[in-house]
């Protein structure tokens, strides 16, 4: 008679072969930050892309937590994380590898049209390609293709077939280094005013122009928080949700004007035009494609 492990059995075996490893819970998501953590009282983790001065023995901070010591992911205060985690994640940075998160079956194929063949791993959607080598991570590359390495987790599915080759050019030549600014000395670019979204440029939209405008503002005040960092990824999240909101439409719902209009906001910030035209432009690509 066999047992099914544990998250921590499968975490301690993984730290055992030098691979960091945190607690997931339900929703497959990190566990929050404790109370001296909390909104980045702390300062974060020295390890972290603003690096600071934390060094809090919880499994704060996501994947700048994930650890190989035995002793850590066993001591009191990880014990009863455990017993509440429905899943393991680990770190590919702190591992030296690099993860081609595919989201969908057409991410899938155009991995194998353009993507050295690597060890893969099935996901509930897609799959992860996995190249040995650390790099910066990235979001939203293309549509449904996510970069996982220094400074993001990905879930532990398993081992994976096939043999893991280097990380090749052609991944690395899919993020393009995202420098924001901070505001208080005015951002490093900024686009001219622009005509903002309105019913005239929506004529086939089933929408009110209350309903569009709200959301709208919602998600640019979303990008324009994301002052130190993000702002890019921000931006292409907030265009797939916007334009998911009108594949029922019979069109045009002015699309391009929203997403002008999340463009200047992730500028505003200090991201660069031509990062924030390709993140607004794959979200709402992404929406389309997964409406189809």
């Amino acid at each position: 008679m066999t047992t099914t492990p544990t998250p921590l059995d499968a975490a301690l075996a993984l730290a055992a072969a030098g691979v960091p490893v945190l607690p997931l819970r339900a929703g497959k998501v990190p566990f929050g930050n404790c109370r001296s953590c909390k909104d980045g009282t702390c300062g974060g983790r020295p390890n972290m892309k603003n690096a600071g001065p934390c060094r809090c023995p919880a499994p704060c901070h996501a994947w700048a937590a994930a650890t190989t010591d035995p002793h850590v992911l066993t001591s009191p205060l990880w014990v009863p994380v455990w017993r509440e985690a429905v899943a393991v994640a680990y770190h590919p940075g702190g591992a030296r590898l690099t993860v081609v998160d595919l989201d969908n079956a057409a991410a899938v194929d155009w991995a194998r049209a353009t993507l050295p063949a690597t060890r893969v791993v099935p996901t509930t959607r897609g799959e992860h390609w996995l190249y040995q080598g650390a790099m910066p991570s990235a979001n939203a590359v293309r549509p449904g293709v996510d970069v996982k390495s220094l400074t993001q987790y990905a879930r532990w599915l398993g081992p994976g077939t096939g043999r893991m080759v280097p990380l090749p050019a052609a991944v690395r030549a899919l993020v393009v280094k995202e420098d924001t600014t901070t505001a208080r000395g005015g951002v490093a670019s900024s686009l001219p005013a622009r005509a903002p979204w309105n019913r005239s440029v929506a004529t086939g939209c089933r929408h009110t122009e209350r309903y569009v405008r709200t959301g709208l503002e919602r998600g640019l005040a979303l990008v324009r928080a994301r002052t130190e960092a993000g702002a890019g990824s921000q931006a292409f999240g907030v265009a797939r949700f916007l334009a998911a909101q009108h594949t029922a439409c019979p069109g045009p719902c002015g699309l391009a004007a929203i997403g002008e209009e999340i463009v200047t906001a992730a500028v505003s910030v200090g991201v660069p035009e031509a990062y924030a035209r390709r993140a607004v432009a794959n979200g709402l690509e992404a929406a389309v494609e997964r409406a189809a």
